[in-house]
């Protein structure tokens, strides 16, 4: 009886220990929740990450797309921040401006940026300012210094081409007449092209990755006359950046901290994060992961297929980014509520 009653004891001990070996993610499926409509960029990006990242998590779970559109990805954020389970099996891939939301308070917020965990950001893209090269704005200078300015295009209100023109003009000087309204980037191209409007902000991921930016790059039909990069990019040297700019026109600490508030968003253009309460251990395998995935041979192949940029920045740093752009003092703030109409 005593034998049969040690044997009992090790098979549940040889049981235990098993379990407990047990990878976590073994067996399950992971969701990466996406704010778009199949077929858009994020979630283009989104089903690359799938396909390779279950491959560097403990137990290679599948990985599959959630499609979650809606309220300009305001719907994905506010379930993976109040629905989603904090298990380490759901991430979301949503806008990065966002946060502006929260800074300014709009009700529709029901979700804290800082609380959210931090995966990675897939490739940063700060925003470019370019101008028809016919026009006669050849530099900021002319701008600040025209009758009247030039008219940028932009889709609506609650985006960086409207943003961009009207930062400049509140950090600056540099007056643009910004139309909004255009139904979509092929639009505003369009009317750019037929001379109805000379200018336009959009993020240097686009303006590198299609037409027709390829086609009047080598033209020379347009130049761009501000970056929103921390420093200037190797593709457009001659472009100063947008804090170039600000050392150059004396621009004030209140106007300097506004820009750094709006310009961040270039700086985690394609964040991926996780739920709230997420226990460290799952924080850290999901960003060993997902760091993994993007240095990945096999991901980066698929993403040049795709024609996605990579250009990766990890969790830790984007965490670091995120505590610095929320921390605005209230006359930052208010002046953001003044540029976004509120």
């Amino acid at each position: 009886m005593k034998k049969i009653a040690l044997a009992i004891v090790g098979v549940l001990l040889w049981w235990a220990s098993g379990d407990a070996q047990t990878p976590y993610y073994q067996g399950k499926t992971m969701t990466i929740v996406v704010g778009t409509v199949a077929g858009d960029i994020y979630d283009l990006y989104a089903r690359s990450i799938a396909l390779h990242m279950g491959k560097y998590l403990p137990g290679n779970p599948n990985i599959i797309v959630q499609n979650m559109p809606g309220a300009g990805h305001m719907i994905a954020a506010n379930y993976l921040y109040n629905v989603a389970k904090p298990d380490g099996l759901t991430i979301a891939g949503i806008l990065p401006t966002l946060y502006f939301e929260q800074l300014i308070g709009r009700a529709e917020v029901k979700f804290d940026w800082i609380k959210f965990n931090w995966i990675g950001n897939a490739t940063k893209s700060p925003q470019v300012l370019y101008m028809r090269a016919d026009a006669p704005y050849k530099s900021m200078d002319d701008v600040r210094n025209a009758k009247e300015p030039p008219k940028c295009g932009t889709t609506g209100t609650s985006n960086m081409g409207y943003f961009v023109p009207k930062l400049l003009g509140e950090t600056i000087g540099a007056k643009f007449n910004v139309i909004a309204g255009y139904q979509g980037g092929s639009e505003v191209d369009l009317a750019v092209e037929k001379g109805e409007i000379q200018c336009w902000s959009l993020s240097a991921e686009a303006f590198f990755s299609r037409e027709p930016f390829h086609t009047w790059r080598k033209k020379g039909f347009v130049r761009v006359l501000a970056y929103g990069g921390k420093s200037r990019d190797e593709k457009l040297p001659d472009a100063p950046t947008v804090y170039e700019l600000l050392d150059k026109y004396k621009t004030p600490e209140l106007g300097r901290r506004l820009a750094i508030a709006l310009l961040a968003a270039g700086e985690f253009h394609r964040p991926y994060i996780g739920p709230p309460n997420l226990r460290p251990e799952h924080v850290k395998m999901l960003r060993e992961a997902f760091d993994k995935t993007m240095k990945a041979p096999e991901f980066l192949a698929e993403a040049a297929k795709k024609k996605l940029d990579i250009d990766p920045t990890t969790g830790a740093e984007v965490e670091v980014l995120i505590k610095e752009v929320m921390s605005q003092p209230k006359d930052v703030i208010e002046r953001l509520k003044v540029l976004m109409g509120q």
